[in-house]
This record gives C-alpha cells, structure tokens and sequence, in this order.
C-alpha cells in the first residue's frame, strides 16, 4: 500500500483551507514573510515564525541535540530571503515537561549557531516547563525572526512571466519537513540507521542569496521570485509566488535525486506526485530568474540546477 502525508497524519490541504479562510479578513498573511512599514522611514520589517516538526521526534530517537536548533533558525531565516529581507533578530520558544539543562543547553547552543551562519542576534526567548503536557526526554521548539528591506525592493513574484527560468540550489537533506511521512515508512531501527543523514541540519542559505540579490537585482530585477521548498514542498510552495496565467514546468531529470530520498520513497512505495509534494528531494530553494540572467545565477551558486521554467497558462506547478 502507497504511504501518503495525509496517511501519515499531515493534511496539507487542510493546511491551505485555514490559510484561505483567514486570508478572507486577514489579507496580509500567506507570503513567506509577513511586511510591515516602519512608520518615516525607507523599510519595512519582514517577519516569520516556524517549528522544527516532528523531526525532533528523531533527535528524541537518537539522543541527538546539537543540531535541531539549527533547524529551527533556517526553517524562519529562509523564509524571510524569500522576500528578499536581510534577517536582523530571532527569538525562540522552547518547551518541555521537566527542564533537562543539558539537554536544552545543547539545543540553544544550535539555536545561537543558526543565527551566527545567517547573520542574525538571538535577543531573547522563553523556556517553558508544562509538566504532564510532554513526555520525559522531550520538548518542542518555535522560532520567531525578524528581518528588514527597503520599501520597493520586495521580490513577491509578481514580476514572474513566460520564459523565466527555474533554478534549484541544493539541499543539505530533508531539511525539516516530511518527517511523519519518514517516520511512517522507516522502522525504529532504519531510523536509526540513518540517523545521521535525516538529522544533517536544515542548509541556511541567507547569506549567498541575499550575496545573489545584491548582484542581480542592482539594476533590475533579474530575480523575480524565490520559494523556500518546505511543506507542500515544490507544488505548493512555487505556486504561492506565482502571478496569474503564470505556470511552471518542473523537469525531475534535471537533477540528481539524493539516494535517501529514493529509499523513503521504494520502501513507502509513494507516488510521484506525493513524494514532490511532501519532501525537497534534493532542492531546498528556488530561484525564478529573467532567462538572460539564469546563466549567471546558476554558476553563483555552487551545485546550482536549472530544473524548469515558466509558461504563460493556468496558474500551477507541473512536473513532468
């Protein structure tokens, strides 16, 4: 039988349903990155806030603390370089049924590590003991971070149109979504057994694609949309910056799917189209360029791919 997200307990469609209600009377939410205009000035602060997933559920599993911070921090850093936002400040939440100082000792330690690699301040956060609302050994994680950007200067993808080109920059693993999914087709002890692989921390790309913006985007916006691919993963993800009668095209053989994402999906026996919607299988960003730029752009970045490109036709993502 197929293993699917939704058969491992994640709905992502209920997911976008919430986002469509709320998006009713709340119209600012639903980017990357929350936009609010600081009053005289020439910015506006860009926000996000993120969890690390039941990814932790392994780092339980393996007794592996040191690196789900960093999860954290990239799950919400970039998002934010997905507007283009320079990230500023971050804050945590951390909690758990009985404080093990060790234990939380090693997972701020990430946290701080995280912010080092993008470039932003852990200023503050809360640790907060629920007894009886965890089990013993666990806790769960929330990020906020903050960041900036000139007034104008947003990439929101409304720029994107036929002809433009899709470029993947690599992942450095799963990252940290799809881990009910990982966790439903893997046994205790294949989870085990690539423990090291499935908790190789989330890849932060902040500073080559803020590094990248400063040098495409200088003179005109040759860089007109960016998704972070996480939950939904390449078809909701890349759909929520597209503009109307804007569609793309995905090629999968253009580039090399990691082994461990062909082993999750043999052994879970998962279709295509649920396997590209729940996990990044090897790209963890997108990058939708101008086609007399997508040269440049890729040679920026190093294992960068040209995996598709833009159609004028029904708003979508198509892998073919």
């Amino acid at each position: 039988m197929a293993v699917t997200y939704k058969s491992a307990g994640v709905n992502i469609d209920a997911g976008n349903e919430l986002v469509k209600r709320l998006k009713k009377k709340l119209t600012k939410i639903g980017g990357f990155g929350g936009l609010f205009p600081v009053l005289d000035t020439k910015y506006n602060l860009v926000s996000s806030t993120d969890g690390v997933g039941t990814k932790l559920k392994l780092a339980f599993l393996a007794n592996k603390h040191d690196t789900v911070g960093i999860d954290l921090v990239a799950m919400n850093v970039n998002d934010l370089i997905c507007v283009g936002a320079k990230p500023l400040f971050f804050l945590d939440y951390f909690a758990c049924g009985k404080l093990n100082v060790g234990q939380a000792e090693k997972v701020i330690k990430g946290i701080a590590k995280g912010c080092e690699i993008s470039g932003s301040v852990l200023i503050g956060g809360e640790t907060a003991e629920m007894p009886g609302f965890y089990k013993d050994g666990e806790y769960d994680l929330a990020g906020f971070s903050v960041g900036i950007i000139e007034k104008g200067k947003e990439i929101t993808g409304k720029n994107i149109k036929d002809g433009d080109v899709v470029i993947g920059l690599p992942s450095s693993g799963a990252h940290s979504n799809g881990y009910s999914l990982i966790r439903k087709v893997f046994s205790e002890e294949e989870l085990k057994k690539y423990s090291k692989q499935l908790l190789t921390p989330t890849k932060i790309y902040v500073k080559e694609v803020l590094a990248a913006i400063a040098k495409f985007n200088a003179k005109k916006q040759n860089i007109t949309g960016i998704a972070h691919i996480t939950g939904g993963s390449f078809y909701d993800k890349i759909e929520r910056i597209l503009p109307e009668n804007a569609r793309v095209i995905i090629e999968k053989n253009s580039w090399k799917v990691p082994e461990i994402f062909k082993i999750i999906q043999k052994k879970g026996n998962v279709l295509d189209k649920d396997i590209y919607r729940t996990l990044n299988m090897g790209v963890g960003m997108v990058l939708i360029v101008r086609p007399e730029a997508a040269v440049g752009v890729k040679r920026f970045f190093k294992g960068a791919k040209a995996i598709g490109y833009v159609k004028k036709a029904k708003k979508g993502v198509e892998l073919i």
